[in-house]
């Protein structure tokens, strides 16, 4: 019997529902894979509310995860039974196996634990568009992290460190603020005490950043812009706070010639090879310690719901993942 989470209609973590069900051999060119461990990321959240529409109903969540190849369908070559895998894309994680497209799988490095797999694909892919695609940071640059002590923020702190990038991070709590430093933030700002504009102007002496990186959304904009030094970049990749509804573009050309961008990972990933040349790109970087990906926090897979509300909740710092 295979353990799944299921979501019969939109709402709150209570409609996540765990149920035992049996599991097919896999299709034409798909694996079977016995899930080791699942991604818990705020993508979930959106799909579970319905901000983003499922393809179906019921569903079952989750867009991440690593295991272990336990059989092979039709036509599949690359892949073989025992081969240890990760993937991100692909809806209907949150189960112990599943059936998956080999297009949605790379190989997981042996020195790259599950836990670590699971938790690093989706944010480690965003990591690597956001600084190497959207915006390329290059070494002098100033940037600003949002919610730097989170999953994503953790990664994108660490790694353009690496690339000589002055890193501000904005965090909510004493406490996260240790870990965005830890993670190596050069300047911290805690915007649950401080103005965050007024405190990257200070701290830039007026000379503001060359881009702003904002998974958070509602409440951080129009802010953000406000951190913007002229033909600055503001890149929107999530919505923690809540989706951003009220956008004024005549504001980009009063700010100084704003650029600002909502990109997905699913749009980079939706091409073979830039998938696997963004794969290989993470995996160097975790292989040879540039980026660490601690799993911060594990959930039973059964006690997703209570996973969903500590996320929602910033309760959540790192990575979380769920464990079958």
């Amino acid at each position: 019997m295979v353990q799944v989470i299921r979501v019969a209609q939109y709402g709150g973590p209570e409609v996540l529902s765990l149920e035992n069900t049996t599991l097919g051999a896999p299709g034409a060119g798909e694996v079977q894979i016995e899930q080791k461990a699942i991604g818990l990321n705020y993508i979930d959240t959106y799909f579970r509310t319905g901000l983003y529409p499922a393809p179906s109903m019921p569903f079952t969540p989750g867009n991440e995860g690593a295991g272990v190849v336990t059989a092979v369908g039709a036509g599949v070559t690359g892949f073989k039974v025992g081969d240890r895998v990760a993937y991100v894309g692909a809806l209907g994680a949150y189960a112990s196996a599943r059936n998956i497209a080999v297009a949605s799988l790379v190989k997981l490095p042996a020195k790259v634990s599950f836990e670590a797999g699971a938790s690093m694909m989706l944010k480690g892919l965003t990591a690597e568009y956001l600084l190497f695609r959207t915006y390329k940071v290059k070494k002098g640059d100033t940037i600003l992290v949002h919610a730097a002590a989170g999953g994503t923020g953790s990664i994108l702190v660490q790694w353009a460190k690496s690339l000589g990038v002055t890193v501000i991070g904005t965090v909510g709590s004493p406490e996260k603020a240790k870990l965005a430093k830890k993670h190596g933030c050069d300047h911290i700002i805690d915007y649950s005490k401080e103005d965050f504009a007024a405190r990257v102007k200070e701290i830039t002496k007026g000379a503001l950043c060359d881009v702003v990186y904002d998974g958070v959304g509602k409440s951080t904009y129009p802010a953000s812009l406000d951190c913007l030094k002229p033909f600055g970049y503001l890149v929107s990749f999530g919505n923690a706070s809540g989706a951003i509804t009220s956008f004024d573009i005549g504001l980009l050309g009063k700010k100084g010639n704003l650029y600002v961008t909502r990109p997905t990972l699913f749009n980079y990933i939706n091409d073979p090879k830039r998938y696997a040349a963004m794969a290989r790109r993470l995996f160097t970087a975790v292989g040879n310690g540039t980026v660490k990906i601690p799993a911060t926090q594990t959930f039973p897979l059964a006690k997703v719901a209570d996973a969903h509300r500590a996320l929602e909740g910033r309760q959540t710092t790192g990575s979380t993942v769920l464990l079958p």
